[in-house]
């Protein structure tokens, strides 16, 4: 696999399994990076198995692990450790997400590696970090969403707490990982020294909740659920329209009166309403009053009145909506063709990144469990014929 792109030439091994790491390296890659995922023989990686498959490949999986290749490696059998110990050598990055203490156990955690390697960059995600009380606590994102604060203000007043409808925990310890590892990697360039770089889910989210943590902070007021309105500005809230909702967001005075100027509404030019603070104290009666006008009309229209006003606003898009958009979809390449050995022609969701001089790609489906074990030993590694029939028999991966 030929790598090109901002990181070509970077080397990662990339342990992580499900999402918040798999996202790390999947960043790594789409970037330009070596990512050799290793994956337990016969098993591999448990979101394998996670819904959707498509042909008997995980969609889930496959989205998560494009742009890399792929070994496995018994990594409780000295050979195994040998291999990776090897493979450490002449790599710049791994990435991690067991619980902390494990790679310690099986010999092969940072300390132990950067014996072997002194610039590596070791990343690890973990649900709530490698130090601290709760440290050996298991971490799934619904457990960072709940302890960091953010399911108790996610819903509505009369609703009980709610999880975010993606994974946002695990995204954004992964974003995290990635930049705390290419910073370290920097570093490394410029000391010839690598680091530890530890990342903790929950405190993922509690760094995301912004004006959340503030509130409490400054005034010990503890936030609530408000629905889809903001605590700081008004109106900046979701609107019941004819066929779904729209949102409008008016961050500021003058958008709010260029809106009391569009709807020609008298009641908006009520006293209460004269500035934010005003408006976000009687966010009720307000929100009332623009949805008697929004109520009525189509989504896309209410949209482009209120655009061409130069009045911020969008549709409350479905997936589907999304996945057709013309900005989103096709001008910001968000969704991606690939063809996968197995699954076949499939789409995956594209990159975030776009750089003016350096074109993110992603043209290689996820790795078939193993598909390039034999590739890497042989090839990076030198490992004869004979040696490599006489590991594979012993189950060494």
């Amino acid at each position: 696999m030929k790598q090109t792109g901002l990181l070509s030439g970077v080397k990662v091994l990339d342990l992580t399994r499900v999402l918040a790491g798999p996202y790390c390296g999947m960043m790594l890659a789409d970037m330009g990076a070596d990512v050799i995922k290793i994956e337990m023989p016969g098993r591999g990686d448990d979101a394998r198995r996670n819904a959707p498959i498509v042909h008997g490949e995980s969609a889930y999986f496959m989205n998560l692990n494009r742009n890399k290749r792929g070994m496995t490696l018994n990594l409780k059998s000295e050979k195994g450790k040998m291999i990776f110990r090897k493979l450490i050598e002449r790599s710049d990055i791994v990435l991690e997400n067991y619980r902390p203490g494990v790679m310690e156990k099986l010999g092969l955690g940072y300390e132990e590696l950067r014996k072997i390697n002194p610039a590596i960059v070791y990343g690890a995600v973990s649900g709530f970090g490698h130090y601290g009380p709760y440290s050996q606590r298991a971490g799934y994102d619904i457990i960072g969403q709940a302890m960091s604060g953010l399911m108790s203000t996610t819903g509505w007043p009369d609703t009980p707490p709610t999880r975010t409808g993606t994974a946002i925990s695990d995204v954004m310890g992964g974003a995290s990982c990635c930049i705390g590892v290419l910073a370290a990697y920097v570093n490394r360039l410029k000391t010839g020294v690598g680091d530890k770089v530890d990342v903790s889910l929950v405190d993922s989210m509690v760094s995301s909740l912004e004006i959340i943590n503030m509130i409490y902070l400054c005034t010990g007021r503890v936030p609530s659920r408000i629905g889809n309105r903001y605590e700081a500005i008004y109106p900046y809230d979701s609107f019941h329209a004819k066929d779904g909702m729209v949102i409008i967001a008016c961050g500021n005075d003058k958008l709010y009166n260029i809106l009391k100027e569009k709807l020609k509404m008298p009641e908006l030019q009520d006293e209460k309403f004269a500035t934010n603070v005003d408006r976000v104290r009687n966010h009720a009666p307000l929100k009332e009053i623009i949805e008697r006008w929004t109520k009525d009309k189509n989504i896309d229209d209410i949209v482009e009145e209120l655009l061409a006003a130069g009045i911020p606003a969008s549709p409350v898009n479905t997936i589907d909506r999304v996945a057709r958009d013309p900005h989103i979809a096709v001008a910001r390449e968000m969704f991606v063709d690939l063809e996968h050995p197995v699954a076949g022609k499939m789409k995956v969701t594209g990159n975030q990144l776009k750089f003016t001089n350096n074109k993110i790609k992603i043209d290689t489906p996820a790795p078939l469990l193993g598909q390039h074990t034999e590739e890497i030993l042989k090839k990076e590694l030198g490992i004869a014929e004979e040696e490599y029939e006489g590991m594979k028999a012993e189950g060494i991966f």
